[in-house]
């Protein structure tokens, strides 16, 4: 069957997906040949267009080919993308008869020859949420075979001595066959359509090829035996855990560790074994567990090996295939035929090849590898309370769409002052563009971000700056490569793929709650939750990672169905138990780690998990989604936006809500701003641009300062207003019903959502821009506040539905002398209004935005302007002066520079950074203030000089390059 996995980027979203339809359908002529015209009919009273959202009839044909042996599957050209069809395939619709058609020529709509068969669905334009009938295959060619027996691709497991019969037809006229097996032809018949023989006598693994001729046009057909090895019942060593298990005293070994309840037996395949495993590769089987298990030995150190698990049932239920060949389910690396040869060699330099002749994902092994030198193994993490979470999606944050484009902006952030990322999932996932969620190897990075050294590298440089590392896990589901789902599948047609079979002992067979993708994991099941703590062992221990957000938590029930989502928002008390349960693992392995959870909805489970052991100084934190307020505020609506903290959920012990106002999953604030916006003052647009990204300062005022984590999505900071439905050409497509003007800030379903994004922040140098870098400074000021200052440690009251909230934070447990009170007062209507300051009469407050500490005020109303805020303390801020440039340390000059320039002071480094953060040049040695530093090589632009002391010192000023 077609897997159409392989291309919807699946993510968490709230609709309920519709039923696949059957279509009845004709093609006329019914037999063709692949340079005939052909006309394929679809009945309209055969679908129900409404359960998909379609009008206006807008039906799409999405289709491929195979070769004539049915082995190479292409998909046709023009179907566009699952999101986002193109019209060159839109099906024609005949109102007078209620029909739908579409007509061609395979040769030309597929643009390629020797064609055997076509596959086809009828779908919605945007894919999303299962919007497609069931998939159709027809035959091309009146010279056709077909292979009783055995089934095609399929695998006989025989004792050893045993014979197989092999029968075959075919149409067209008498044709010539040819039997291979192992590479020598052991049987010919010529001149007959109905061809039988039988092997007898058959003591090793066959590869078997039936070739038929017929008119110069040969079709193979391709099939298998496997002689039953004998399982060896043979204890496990100690210390064994699953999948690779290196010997630390001898790299010439390997043990290899499989659980695979209900199989028979298992061989393992690879470049060991030139793929041709015998006797001595049967995995043996621990008669206490039942794991399967096996030994290398003859490993050559540092050498790459790739291997995979052929995994056997004798008597497989209906449906599920006697042979499974799999990667290993825990590796930490896969070769993908599908993906690797679009990965970019600077993104992954020297990729292991993929093994020529082989299937699917496999496994690398390689012994005596060399450790990370990690430099930094104790980090200290930041305080949930003060956390500032920037959520990354590596493939739309800069050009290379790699760790290396991270480590390079690692500036951007420490300027910003964030102190903890978040990166979407970068778990092996299906294809290679891809928010991450379809994830299908949990513990494998995938290699379009780059090698594991990368990772690891740019996770040690977070930690030397004080930045914590939290990763987005997605352990509610997984795709048709997964090998779990593979080893227990339902696979009907037998091409290898399919969904979780009866027996699977990881996997409903159908989903248990109502927002399910993929397959569903069974989280009661042990064997499950050892998978679970397993990938959280790894990347705690081998990657240093700080957090899990573990995504749609509402998942991990056994108690609901997919079309009940009372249900499924009601309190489930397993899901509570066994969320707390690999909360409690995290914990023993790292006291100080950060559990996420996204459980967006009611709060009666929320409330558990944040107290979940919060006297012991953990407690669980829960996404706290608020992007339909925060937009009606920079659009210039009323909102009510008091469920940024805590306070809007009473039953909460301590500060455990993430508050943001944009995250992945949300439309831009700055794109419904202009979209959307309050425009009935000319004056103050709110859909002009300046004017809209002049009040996302005030955006981050009345969010990042509330007490409590809070969140930014990437790119929030410089105004990102390209909507979250913008095409990877730029384009924008969304074929739902508009936002209504005003009032909606919902998240519809739409076209190019998960499409790869351009980057004007970097191709434009947004930086650059004075209206975009005031937003960006503005950020980083109000960060350093709330995580440097410990009156933002407190609590705080929010006056709220208003156009003029107003936010008072404040900490009882500081002394008089310190800041412990601060008054935050934003303006989001479009015109100036005068305002309450709640200053108590004869005190002095203090503008907690002038970096001098010198602004003050003491009236009892203050006049802000449309779109803007101020924020005051009772005391001066303690943050020294602005880092980012030094006023008295030292002078650059000439500056303005067009060539070179000096330094007034002695000093042993300097380098030189563009506004991005992006470091340019370095010059290292003993220098004085009559060396100059050549820098004709610059474009013009604005450029940040650090210099280093010999006191280990670091100062910074600016240069301007003419």
């Amino acid at each position: 069957m077609k897997k159409i996995t392989f291309y919807i980027m699946l993510f968490m979203c709230s609709f309920a997906f519709a039923q696949q339809q059957n279509v009845t359908y004709t093609v006329a002529p019914s037999t063709f040949e692949e340079n005939q015209n052909i006309t394929i009919t679809f009945n309209g009273n055969s679908i129900n267009e409404a359960t998909w959202g379609v009008t206006t009839n807008s039906l799409y044909l999405w289709a491929w080919s195979y070769d004539v042996n049915l082995t190479n599957q292409q998909d046709c050209p023009t179907n566009g993308a699952w999101t986002a069809s193109s019209e060159t395939n839109k099906l024609s619709y005949n109102s007078s008869n209620d029909t739908y058609s579409i007509s061609f020529t395979p040769t030309t709509f597929f643009q390629r020859n020797g064609i055997g068969r076509i596959g086809f669905l009828i779908k919605a334009k945007n894919g999303d949420g299962n919007k497609k009938s069931q998939d159709i295959l027809l035959n091309v060619g009146s010279f056709q075979v077909t292979l009783t027996s055995p089934q095609q691709n399929s695998t006989t497991i025989l004792t050893t001595g045993g014979s197989l019969n092999i029968s075959a037809t075919n149409s067209g006229g008498n044709a010539s066959y040819n039997l291979i097996a192992n590479g020598a032809s052991i049987n010919t018949n010529v001149d007959t359509s109905n061809y039988l023989f039988t092997h007898s006598n058959i003591t090793s693994n066959q590869n078997y090829k039936l070739e038929v001729t017929l008119a110069g046009t040969t079709i193979t057909k391709l099939f298998s035996v496997v002689i039953k090895p004998t399982t060896i019942s043979a204890t496990l060593p100690s210390g064994m855990i699953d999948g690779i298990n290196y010997n630390t005293s001898d790299n010439t070994k390997a043990t290899l560790v499989l659980d695979a309840p209900n199989k028979d037996f298992v061989d393992v395949a690879g470049t060991f074994n030139n793929w041709e495993p015998n006797s001595n590769y049967a995995m043996k089987r621990d008669p206490t567990t039942g794991k399967f298990w096996l030994e290398l030995t003859g490993l050559v150190s540092g050498q790459t090996y790739t291997y995979q698990y052929w995994v056997f049932e004798k008597t497989p239920i209906t449906n599920s295939p006697a042979l499974v060949k799999t990667a290993d389910p825990y590796s930490t690396l896969v070769l993908s035929p599908f993906d690797d040869p679009y990965i970019p060699a600077s993104s992954y330099p020297n990729l292991p090849a993929y093994p020529a002749g082989q299937e699917r994902e496999v496994t690398v092994l390689q012994t005596g590898q060399t450790p990370y030198n990690w430099q930094v193994n104790n980090f200290t993490k930041p305080k949930k309370e003060d956390l500032i979470i920037y959520e990354v999606l590596i493939r739309d944050f800069d050009s290379d769409r790699n760790y290396q484009d991270l480590i390079d902006r690692i500036e951007y952030f420490k300027n910003l002052n964030i102190n903890a990322i978040e990166l979407l999932p970068v778990m092996e996932f299906e294809g290679n563009e891809s928010w991450g969620y379809n994830t299908s190897f949990h513990m494998a990075l995938d290699k379009f971000y780059g090698a594991e050294n990368k990772l690891k590298e740019f996770i040690d440089l977070c930690h030397q700056n004080g930045i914590a590392v939290i990763l987005d896990v997605a352990l509610n589901h997984a795709y048709g490569r997964n090998p779990m789902v593979r080893m227990w599948m339902d696979d009907p047609d037998g091409d290898g793929w399919g969904g979780p079979s009866s027996e699977n002992p990881y996997f409903n067979t159908e989903a248990r709650h109502s927002y399910n993708v993929g397959s569903d994991f069974n989280h009661s099941n042990a064997i499950t939750k050892a998978y679970a703590k397993r990938i959280v062992k790894h990347w705690i221990e081998e990657f240093k990672i700080d957090g899990f957000r573990w995504d749609l938590t509402k998942g991990f029930t056994q108690n609901c169905t997919a079309n009940d989502e009372g249900c499924t928002n009601a309190y489930q008390a397993d899901r509570v138990a066994v969320l707390k349960e690999y909360a409690d693992y995290s914990w023993s392995l790292d006291p100080n780690h950060y559990v996420i959870f996204e459980h967006l909805g009611s709060e009666n489970e929320e409330k558990e998990w944040a107290n979940y052991k919060y006297d012991e100084g953990k407690g669980i934190m829960m996404w706290g989604n608020m992007n339909r307020a925060y937009n009606e505020l920079t659009m210039g609506y009323t909102a009510d936006i008091s469920g940024i903290g805590h306070k809007s959920r009473p039953q909460f012990q301590g500060l455990r809500v993430i508050g943001y106002a944009e995250s992945h999953d949300e439309e831009r604030l700055m794109y419904k701003n202009l979209m959307y916006g309050n425009s009935t003052n000319s004056v103050h647009d709110v859909k002009d641009l300046n004017t809209a990204l002049s009040r996302m300062s005030a955006l981050g005022a009345v969010t990042l300062t509330v007490p409590g984590p809070k969140m930014i999505w990437h790119f929030g900071e410089l105004g990102m207003q390209n909507s979250i439905f913008t095409c990877n050409d730029g384009t924008l497509n969304i074929p739902d019903a508009p936002l209504e003007e005003g009032g909606d800030a919902g998240n519809p379903p739409g076209d190019c959502k998960l499409a790869t994004k351009p980057q004007p922040q970097w191709t434009q140098n947004w930086l650059g821009d004075t209206n975009r870098n005031k937003v960006y400074n503005d950020w980083a000021r109000l960060i350093k506040l709330k995580t440097e200052e410990d009156v933002f440690e407190g609590d705080y009251k929010i006056n709220t539905n208003t156009l003029t909230p107003s936010i008072e934070i404040f900490n009882n447990a500081l002394p008089g002398s310190s800041l412990k009170n601060v008054i935050v007062l934003a303006n989001f209507d479009v015109t100036s209004k005068t305002l309450n300051t709640t200053i108590p009469s004869g005190e002095t407050w203090y503008d907690l935005m002038d970096d001098t500490g010198k602004t003050s005020y003491n009236q009892a109303t203050i006049s802000i302007a449309a779109g803007q805020f101020r924020i005051f303390g009772n005391k001066p801020s303690t943050l020294s002066t602005d880092g980012f440039e030094s006023t008295s340390s030292f002078t650059l000059y000439p500056n303005p520079s067009n060539s070179r320039f000096k330094v007034n002071r002695d000093f042993n480094g300097l380098d030189i950074y563009d506004l991005t953060g992006k470091h340019i040049k370095s010059f290292k040695g003993n220098f004085t203030q009559k060396d100059s530093f050549d820098v004709s090589d610059l474009d013009q632009s604005l450029y940040v000089i650090k210099i280093n002391d010999y006191n280990g010192h670091v100062s910074t000023s600016k240069l301007i390059k003419m």
